[in-house]
């Protein structure tokens, strides 16, 4: 689901007071897709502390809804990624506490 601008049609993830476009205060909720193509990536080999690398950051065109998220369950290289992949939503486990808890996130991941 993403707030959509009822003025611009601007999409956001976050909760928003104004558009950022055009400054209307006015948001519906609307479906994003879960399936999408790659536009852009980068292949990040440096992250904070304690976050693993190599990694793949990637702009996912979601029909028309620009999604920024890693990419998931592919190799981390420009042999295994491409602009123009299509991809699905998936979770995926992003971190585990002292007490074995899971922190769930999202990401893609390619489909054939």
């Amino acid at each position: 689901m993403a707030n959509e601008c009822t003025r611009c049609g601007a999409r956001y993830f976050d909760r928003r007071n104004a558009c950022a476009s055009c400054e209307n205060d006015v948001f519906t909720k609307v479906d994003v897709a879960t399936r999408g193509e790659v536009r852009a990536f980068t292949i990040v080999s440096k992250a904070a502390p304690g976050v693993p690398v190599p990694f793949v950051a990637a702009v996912v065109d979601c029909d028309g809804t620009s999604v920024r998220a890693n990419l998931i369950d592919v190799e981390p290289d420009d042999r295994h990624v491409a602009l123009g992949t299509k991809v699905e939503l998936a979770t995926t486990t992003v971190g585990v506490d002292d007490d074995g808890v899971e922190a769930v996130g999202f990401g893609f991941r390619p489909v054939s």
